[in-house]
């Protein structure tokens, strides 16, 4: 016999995963966006250097955990248990006009890969959500120290 919260997480998951095969995003989707999105930003003359710097040799590990991170965000997978602030904390060549630029890439490849056009705003509504967290967690709130002076 099933617990009901059980059932109720599976249900949930289910119906998320039903959502997004609408949208024509699957495993073997996110697999192309990740490839082709660090293929892109690895070429990239801003980010190129940043993310060298931070993954070195260890891209194929990078690629694997960030299609986990994708599956987990967009299908509810639940195969990543990173924690990405402590990651990006760690790199102190990380500036804020960098998300902007990874944001416009991310939504590039989006436009130039996605299965369907109802899949960029999909991947991008929840992009920005994570970019805001990162940001905040990172750089905080722009003007809230000289406030905190005043």
């Amino acid at each position: 016999m099933s617990h009901p919260q059980s059932a109720s997480v599976a249900e949930r998951r289910e119906a998320i995963r039903a959502h997004a095969a609408t949208l024509g995003i699957d495993e073997a989707y996110i697999s192309t966006l990740v490839e082709t999105f660090y293929g892109r930003v690895r070429a990239d003359a801003v980010l190129g250097p940043v993310f060298e710097n931070a993954i070195g040799d260890h891209w194929p590990e990078h690629l694997a955990r960030m299609k986990d991170f994708w599956a987990s965000v967009t299908l509810n997978a639940g195969r990543y248990s990173g924690r990405p602030v402590p990651a990006h904390k760690k790199h102190a060549s990380i500036r804020p006009e960098h998300f902007s630029t990874w944001l416009a890439l991310f939504e590039q490849t989006l436009v130039d890969t996605a299965p369907t056009a109802v899949a960029v705003p999909y991947f991008m509504e929840r992009a920005h959500r994570i970019a805001r967290s990162l940001q905040l967690a990172l750089f905080g709130l722009p003007g809230l120290e000289a406030e905190t002076r005043a």
